[in-house]
């Protein structure tokens, strides 16, 4: 009796918006799980412009072993090329590629785009960022790197300011989320978290400082996120990229407070920008452990044709939910998340 063979499906796997320490976890774990099921993945470079120019790799166990402990990713990634107005090509070049399913991992500009052209495309999405502030789960691979950065830029930066009696401003990404800030800052214990979502008073910081200050401390270290802003003032913005679903791009504000700090308090300050430092660190623990079950059931997803959805973490565990659950508004710091109380329990400015 001749044997029955049985075709392999062909699963796209995508990175899309900015690189997160992680993204190579996940296309390790990806493959290698996938590969155990007889599913050939065909990875599409740099995000949606590996759909539009039919640029993709066959990724195998061989070429992927080992990325799980790199930062960046392997495929590549893109957050300018949209869908919008593009929808009918993409349709024709998804079909192009004949795939039974596509995997992406991205953040809100990677599912907005995603929304225009789902409908009868089997897909399930993996939430990115480090800012950490994508709706419909608990908590994002590469936030716990990001931080990890800002809380041991923090403790160093700390012994030179104590060294000139400095206070010394690390700014941190994040956009219009204070995750990072509050997450490293309040790792490091910082003496000051200013975050997008708890606008500050001038004349409050500056009494907390001199206070400080009176107590004999040499030097301050202030965790500032990008988008921080003084009550009735808006977020200061470096510059634009065009084409980016993004376009306003938050910077400037360490600079600005530690100037202003100088003048106030004649008190010598520094600023440090951490940058894309807080992308380009291998992952942490952490975030490898998240990778490694989130790659596990987004290939168990592919097996059961569980499509449609996407792969969070939620009450302390990998889980699925709908895909329309990553393309809310943004998730961001409650004024009475446990964080901020902790950080007000340690008289920590915030």
């Amino acid at each position: 009796m001749a044997s029955v063979s049985t075709k392999r499906k062909r699963i796209g796997l995508m990175t899309g918006g900015g690189d997160a320490p992680g993204l190579n976890g996940i296309i390790e774990s990806v493959v290698r799980s996938l590969d155990e099921q007889g599913c050939d993945v065909i990875g599409i470079r740099d995000g949606f412009d590996g759909i539009y120019n039919i640029d993709t790799v066959h990724l195998t166990p061989q070429i992927v072993l080992g990325a799980h402990a790199r930062a960046g990713t392997l495929l590549g990634t893109s957050n300018k090329t949209r869908t919008r107005g593009r929808e009918k090509e993409f349709q024709e070049k998804f079909r192009t590629l004949k795939l039974d399913g596509m995997i992406a991992a991205g953040g809100d500009g990677t599912f907005e785009g995603l929304s225009r052209v789902s409908d009868g495309l089997p897909l399930i999405g993996v939430p990115k960022t480090i800012d950490n502030d994508l709706a419909g789960t608990e908590v994002t691979f590469g936030y716990d790197t990001a931080c990890a950065v800002v809380a041991e830029a923090a403790d160093a930066l700390r012994a030179t300011a104590e060294a000139h009696k400095r206070v010394i401003v690390v700014e941190a990404m994040g956009r219009t989320a204070g995750w990072i800030a509050l997450g490293g800052g309040l790792a490091a214990y910082a003496d000051v978290i200013l975050i997008p979502e708890r606008p500050f008073s001038r004349e409050r910081l500056l009494k907390h400082l001199a206070d400080q200050r009176d107590l004999g401390r040499r030097g301050l270290i202030i965790v500032a996120a990008e988008g921080a802003a003084f009550e009735g003032e808006s977020a200061s913005i470096a510059f634009r990229v065009e084409g980016s679903p993004q376009a306003e791009r938050f910077g400037g504000f360490a600079e600005m407070l530690s100037r202003w700090i100088e003048k106030e308090l004649d008190w010598e300050s520094r600023h440090v920008v951490l940058g894309h430092l807080q992308r380009s660190r291998a992952p942490t623990t952490t975030d490898r452990f998240l990778t490694l079950g989130m790659g596990m059931e987004v290939a168990q997803m592919v097996a059961e044709n569980d499509w449609n959805k996407a792969v969070v973490f939620r009450k302390g565990q990998v889980t699925r939910a709908p895909l329309s659950d990553l393309m809310q508004p943004p998730r961001l710091v409650a004024g009475d998340h446990r964080w901020v109380k902790w950080a007000q329990g340690l008289k920590i400015f915030i």
